[in-house]
């Protein structure tokens, strides 16, 4: 299906990019910093699996986190 292809892709993309934000990050609030990493984790895991929907899912909360932890100058 194209579907999941674009999903597949879409998500790997933004990992990748999620990835390379953490690094810049570096440490920070316990809470959102653990957060972010086990989203990022759990993404992998659910890409591992072609649970395609949770994938995406995930990366998107590990970006919030990271939203959330600049806005509120956590990180």
């Amino acid at each position: 299906m194209a579907i999941d292809e674009d999903l597949r892709k879409e998500t790997e993309r933004w990992l990748a990019k999620i990835e390379e934000e953490r690094k810049k990050i570096g440490s920070g609030d316990d809470y959102i910093i653990k957060n972010i990493d086990a989203y990022i984790s759990d993404s992998r895991h659910f890409m591992e699996k072609g649970d395609l929907i949770r994938a995406f899912e995930a990366v998107v909360w590990s970006w919030a986190y990271i939203e959330i932890g600049r806005q509120k100058k956590l990180i």
